[in-house]
């Protein structure tokens, strides 16, 4: 029964591309216009025929991971391209656009990241063993958008690149008190303590890392200029000079974005400024993937542009840049899928072949949507004054603050 549904759904959903199918009871059958490189995938039980059918965006990812969806050749970029380009609105069978309206629908419902839930989310994905994120990131740890000067930058070069991009927005100098929200592994801390005379804390709601970054302070002598804590940003108290926040928005959850950014603002001195640093969308809002918010990242959510600013504008504070990188995290990715790959063997004796197939799928399924869907990342800063920062954007590229802005150090 579900072999000659899917047969029937399949004519519906793929209408670009090629699509070779073996369904459960053997019948094979082509879909698409013919053009492009032929995919072709063997669904091996109603169960996952019938997932597939039902709510596809969930069942591709269980299926594969699951093993009951195989893909030829294992072309999992050829396979989620060809996804993707099918997956409009209006291509798909009515109660496909059912799931997803609801889902648009009860989606601050489903981001409603109080803090207790919001700390358990974390350790769902934060608190995996380290020495899997050993395996694919940049010796720094940096588990986020690297920026790439150059496509034939290393991938450590890269992070490098990003933090003292993003040190050159918050234009610093030596003494002034950072706040570093999300602070992972504690790369960036520890970056612009020890490169900028910065005095930092850094907060996250991962133990895992919370120890990383801890270790991390004491191996490189700088426990007396970064703190790290366990702790919500919504408990936080006191002034700081400069706020910062790579890779953490994601996880805040609609329901609470006037609370961060009103946050953010009662955090800063009158003359602070604030980068956040996100992934992004740039089209109008939608809900987050149902695979990824089950199996990777529970109460995430990938903002548009829109949603960000409205909250910010309601916070009393300026906007004072937005930029728009393209890209860059799909590069970030390759870098790291090769990694994960070359470790394969290490990352399925930590854990087993199951995992490896859910890794191998998400780590694909965010490089293909960064290249073919509108997914970007965005970073923001804000400011309480209108003078906190230079006039002009030339101070980001390497050039020296303006004098009104630069004080001697001490």
């Amino acid at each position: 029964m579900w072999s000659k549904a899917l047969a029937f759904a399949s004519r519906r959903m793929i209408r670009s591309g090629t699509l070779h199918l073996t369904m459960p009871d053997g019948q094979r059958i082509t879909v698409g216009d013919g053009t492009g490189k032929p995919v072709a995938i063997t669904i091996h039980d109603e169960k996952a025929a019938r997932g597939l059918i039902l709510n596809p965006e969930l069942a591709v990812g269980e299926c594969y991971t699951d093993g009951t969806l195989t893909i030829a050749d294992d072309d999992l970029d050829g396979f989620l391209e060809l996804g993707i380009r099918n997956q409009l609105p209006d291509e798909r069978i009515w109660w496909q656009e059912w799931h997803a309206g609801i889902r648009t629908r009860l989606r601050s419902f489903m981001q409603n990241n109080l803090p207790n839930l919001a700390r358990k989310n974390v350790a769902h994905h934060y608190d995996l063993s380290g020495e899997l994120y050993e395996m694919f990131l940049d010796a720094d740890r940096q588990y986020s958008c690297a920026y790439f000067a150059t496509p034939g930058d290393t991938l450590e070069a890269a992070q490098t690149q990003k933090k003292a991009y993003i040190a050159r927005k918050l234009a610093l100098r030596p003494g002034m008190r950072v706040l570093d929200i999300g602070s992972g592994w504690g790369g960036m801390a520890l970056t612009l303590a020890r490169d900028h005379g910065a005095q930092v804390t850094g907060i996250t709601l991962s133990e895992e890392q919370l120890s990383a970054a801890r270790e991390r302070a004491k191996a490189e002598g700088l426990e007396d200029r970064v703190t790290f804590r366990l702790t919500d940003y919504r408990d936080l108290e006191g002034g700081f000079d400069r706020i910062v926040s790579v890779g953490m928005f994601e996880h805040v959850g609609l329901p609470h974005y006037d609370a961060y950014f009103g946050k953010v603002r009662d955090l800063l001195t009158p003359d602070g400024v604030a980068l956040i640093h996100t992934i992004g969308v740039s089209e109008p809002p939608s809900a987050t993937n149902p695979w990824i918010a089950k199996y990777i990242f529970p109460g995430g959510y990938i903002p548009s542009l829109s949603e960000m600013i409205a909250s910010v504008e309601r916070q009393n504070v300026w906007i004072t840049d937005v930029e728009v990188l393209r890209l860059h995290y799909a590069e970030t990715i390759r870098h790291w899928r090769e990694r994960f790959e070359r470790n394969v063997d290490e990352v399925r004796d930590l854990y087993d072949e199951r995992f490896v197939r859910m890794w191998r799928f998400y780590l694909a399924a965010c490089e293909v949507t960064f290249r073919q869907r509108k997914q970007t990342v965005f970073q923001v800063q804000i400011a309480r004054r209108i003078d906190a920062l230079p006039i002009t954007r030339d101070y980001l590229y390497d050039r020296p603050l303006p004098a009104e802005h630069r004080e001697a150090a001490e």
